[in-house]
C-alpha cells in the first residue's frame, strides 16, 4: 500500500536554500523531503485508488487559479509538536481553500491537527537547535506565484518523490500576452 502526500513545491532558489539549512542544522529527514507546503499529509492509499485520486486532483487544479505566496519569518508548533517553520505572510487563505478542495472525494480524511500552511525548517531536534532555527530564519523572506501542486509518493529508502504535477488554472492577466 503506497503512502502519498499532496503539496506545493517551493521554487528555486529558495527550495534548496531551506532544505540545505534544514540539513545543516541537523534535521537529516530533510534529505528525503523536498521543501514544500503540505496540502494532504502522508496518507496510505490502495494502489487501485491512485487513478481516482489523480482524476480528482486534475479536476481540482482546473478549478483553482494560480495565487501568490509570500513567505516571511518563522513560527513554531511547540509545545504541541517540535517544529520550526517559515510562515506565510500572504497566501494563507488560498492554501486553505486549495487544501480543502484537495481533501475531498478519494482524499477525504480527518486531520490530526487543524490545517496551517507552513514550510517546515526544523523538526524533532533538541530545543537549542529549534531555537537556533527560529532565530536564524526569522528574517527569511521570498515571494512566488503558485501555479501548481504535486502528488508525492513515499519510496522506502529514497523518501518523498513527486510522481505527478497538476497545473492550476491561469490567473487573469498572469502569463497572458
Amino acid at each position: 500500500m503506497p503512502t502519498i502526500g499532496v503539496a506545493l513545491a517551493i521554487p528555486e532558489p529558495w527550495a534548496t536554500q531551506l532544505q540545505d539549512y534544514r540539513t545543516a542544522i541537523g534535521d537529516l529527514t530533510a534529505q528525503e523531503i523536498p521543501t514544500h507546503i503540505t496540502l494532504v499529509p502522508p496518507l496510505p492509499v490502495e494502489h487501485a485508488a491512485l487513478g481516482a485520486i489523480e482524476a480528482h486532483l486534475e479536476q481540482v487544479a482546473r478549478q483553482v487559479q494560480a495565487f501568490p505566496v509570500h513567505l516571511r519569518g518563522t513560527g513554531s508548533f511547540r509545545p504541541v509538536s517540535p517544529v520550526i517553520f517559515v510562515a506565510l505572510a500572504e497566501g494563507i487563505s488560498a492554501c486553505e481553500a486549495l487544501a480543502d478542495a484537495v481533501r475531498q472525494g478519494p482524499l477525504a480524511h480527518d486531520l490530526a491537527f487543524p490545517y496551517h500552511p507552513h514550510v517546515t525548517v526544523a523538526h524533532h531536534l533538541d530545543d537549542a537547535l529549534l531555537d537556533q532555527a527560529f532565530e536564524e530564519l526569522a528574517s527569511f523572506e521570498c515571494e512566488f506565484l503558485v501555479s501548481g501542486f504535486h502528488l508525492y509518493c513515499h519510496e522506502h529508502g529514497a523518501g518523498w518523490k513527486p510522481t505527478r504535477g497538476f497545473t492550476l488554472a491561469a490567473q487573469a492577466g498572469v502569463g497572458q500576452p
